[in-house]
């Protein structure tokens, strides 16, 4: 065991820590590949599969393998040859879908799986990485991150406006700490949405039991006020497009908000859309919406329209964006099971 330990020590020498958990008390045996795939954010099975292959995971110290199952109070750890880069940006010739720009601003329409900025295991390939590499001297944000004036998640496409100097920075900032600026995403939604339109408004923050989501609470306590607006456009039985406008921006609040009220986004894995909550037991049904889920590998929301007043003109002005094709193709599926299988009153 001491050799052991002594190979470890040595091999740390030349290695960084990423990350570090304790297991709680409660812990029930978990593969360690399981267990960092629950806390690390955007973490694939594959990445944490050969870190551990690489030896890049130890748990007490002790380098292990994927299989190894986390038991309480265990300490696992993640060490990498490189250290921990999240503010060192890296330029990448990653192509950008510009869909204005002048000398102040511009505004991108991003595809999705594409990730806004560095961080949690993305350290490259992110739409900061390819600003860099497209824009130089690019104002920073609070969080030191170039030309960022908002995001959206990896999964979500849509529009985004950054700032190229530190006068639009500042103004964009003010207008969406403002709530005067104009955001509004299409998505489609489990269930069939009773009201034509609606309101929710609650606190959300971290969910207490699972930190990789975030959740509705109903005081200040537990978390940012939020509202967002909603309306529906197309029912198709046992889902429902909807249009989200947001009057605030909070972490996942679409997602949230619509969970929160019974019907989370199609396909959101993160917050269960990816399993069938609505619908019929029977297996074609089931084979229709594995085959949905395929087409659109990601929960359906899109950042379709984007309005703000110009930094240096005053002028409001708005952008819209096409759904983008696999969002289209699900919902096309939708339209056609709706008209040729829906019973009635579904």
């Amino acid at each position: 065991m001491q050799e052991i330990f002594e190979f470890s020590d040595e091999l740390e020498a030349d290695l960084y820590e990423h990350y570090k958990f304790e297991a709680s008390k409660g812990q029930s045996p978990l593969r360690v590949d399981k267990f960092l795939m629950n806390l690390v954010e955007n973490a694939t099975r594959n990445k944490i599969q050969q870190a551990a292959a690489n030896g890049n995971i130890f748990v007490n110290e002790i380098p292990v393998k994927s299989n190894y199952k986390v038991k309480a109070l265990d300490v696992v750890r993640v060490l990498m040859e490189q250290p921990p880069f999240e503010n060192k940006i890296l330029p990448e010739n990653i192509p950008l879908d510009i869909v204005y720009e002048d000398d102040t601003l511009l505004v991108i329409n991003k595809k999705p799986g594409l990730v806004v900025h560095p961080g949690h295991g993305n350290y490259t390939g992110t739409l900061v990485n390819a600003l860099a590499y497209h824009f130089e001297n690019l104002p920073l944000n609070s969080s030191e991150r170039p030309g960022l004036v908002h995001r959206i998640d990896k999964d979500t496409s849509g529009l985004l406006v950054i700032a190229k100097t530190e006068w639009a920075m500042s103004e964009l900032q003010r207008q969406f700490a403002e709530k005067t600026t104009e955001r509004e995403y299409v998505a489609l939604v489990w269930g069939n949405v009773t009201e034509e339109e609606g309101t929710v408004e609650t606190y959300i923050g971290r969910h207490v039991k699972n930190r990789m989501q975030m959740a509705a609470y109903d005081d200040e306590a537990n978390g940012k006020y939020a509202v967002t607006h909603y309306k529906v456009l197309e029912r198709l039985g046992y889902v429902t497009l909807v249009s989200c406008r947001l009057e605030t921006g909070r972490t996942h609040q679409i997602r949230v908000h619509m969970k929160h009220i019974g019907h989370t986004l199609f396909n959101d894995e993160r917050y269960g859309g990816h399993q069938i909550l609505k619908g019929t037991t029977f297996t074609k049904y089931k084979q229709f919406v594995e085959n949905c889920f395929q087409v659109l590998p990601r929960q359906a929301l899109h950042a379709k329209t984007l309005g703000f007043q110009h930094p240096i003109t005053k002028e409001f002005i708005r952008f819209n964006s096409d759904i983008p094709a696999d969002m289209v193709q699900c919902i096309e599926k939708w339209k056609n099971y709706s008209s040729a299988n829906l019973p009635e009153g579904a």
